[in-house]
């Protein structure tokens, strides 16, 4: 092997650029030549790379988002979208291909690799935290401090006004982000896709919550398939109580910012693990970290298995809400 290529694709995720700088580096101390693709597969499918050496990657660790840029090409979900690529990459002699980004890229380049004979390995590279065969995955911590910092400020607010206030935040339809949130933060509720959401419990929750002295509380809610999950439940709970509130829904901001130590290290993890596993002859799986040990994931797994809420947490943020 003499050539390896990396892209980002899908949501881009604080530690990212760290995570090419491990890639980039741990390349070049194998004795390999590195490109990197712009904005994703779409810069695949169009040959739209530049060369990374050592010193390319320099100053790039402590920025957010992803410096070769990303994006969602729906043309690379048909076959003459992967044709294309699959042409690119043998006239630049690409012989290992690392993808960071989601289910959805892997997906991407589980079909890729079964059409022609490179190698490929994923890194997850979410702040959702939805990806099966890693406890975290990059960009979740810094994301959960984003949000723990813009609650803080929110909670200020709230006690000022005596308001309640519901907080919607990303993670489609998992919700790590509101449950990790929500302990860190000392939430009074939080809603999440994987359990119910019985609006006259969390009524009840908020009532009682006033009638123990609190004067203001914080509701964190995830966000659904769909922004905006967080106005209905308002109104809901408006309905059934009369209680006035006050909506943030939080958005995009949580994708951005200097990523966190953790999340540096993280990156830097598997960057160089995904390098060690196209050397030593993987392909079609990710790397991920599961108690603090690199493992290597078959990608159908990563995306066909389900990760688990540890639900026993959403209980104690009622019993911990006092």
């Amino acid at each position: 092997m003499k050539t390896i290529a990396v892209l980002t694709s899908g949501g881009d995720a604080p530690g990212m650029n760290a995570c090419i700088r491990s890639v980039v580096r741990s390349g070049a101390a194998h004795g390999l030549q590195v490109i990197g693709f712009r904005r994703g597969f779409t810069g695949l499918m169009a040959g739209d790379y530049i060369p990374l050496g050592p010193r390319a990657v320099a100053n790039i660790i402590q920025r957010g988002g992803t410096f070769l840029g990303t994006s969602r090409s729906p043309e690379f979900k048909g076959t003459e979208g992967r044709r294309k690529a699959i042409d690119v990459l043998e006239k630049a002699g690409v012989e290992g291909l690392i993808v960071i980004g989601g289910d959805g890229s892997f997906r991407g380049i589980y079909d890729l690799i079964r059409e022609c004979d490179i190698r490929a390995v994923g890194i997850p590279g979410t702040i959702d935290n939805d990806i099966y065969g890693t406890d975290v995955s990059i960009g979740f911590d810094t994301a959960v401090n984003t949000v723990l910092e813009a609650i803080d400020r929110i909670r200020d607010t709230a006690a000022s006004h005596e308001r309640l206030f519901f907080v919607e935040v990303m993670g489609r339809q998992s919700g790590f982000i509101a449950l990790e949130v929500g302990l860190a933060g000392g939430a009074e509720a939080v809603v999440v896709p994987e359990a119910p959401t019985d609006i006259k419990q969390l009524s009840k929750v908020l009532i009682d919550s006033q009638h123990r002295g609190k004067s203001s509380s914080i509701v964190i809610v995830t966000e659904g398939d769909e922004p905006g999950v967080a106005f209905t439940l308002a109104e809901q709970v408006k309905a059934c109580v009369g209680m006035e509130s006050r909506v943030v829904v939080l958005g995009h901001i949580q994708r951005g910012g200097s990523p966190t130590a953790k999340d540096r290290v993280l990156a830097t993890l598997l960057g160089a693990a995904a390098v060690t596993a196209l050397v030593e002859g993987k392909t079609g799986v990710m790397v991920g970290e599961i108690n603090n040990m690199v493992v290597l994931t078959p990608l159908p797994e990563a995306w066909g298995k389900k990760k688990i809420l540890d639900l026993s947490r959403l209980s104690l943020v009622g019993t911990l809400a006092g």
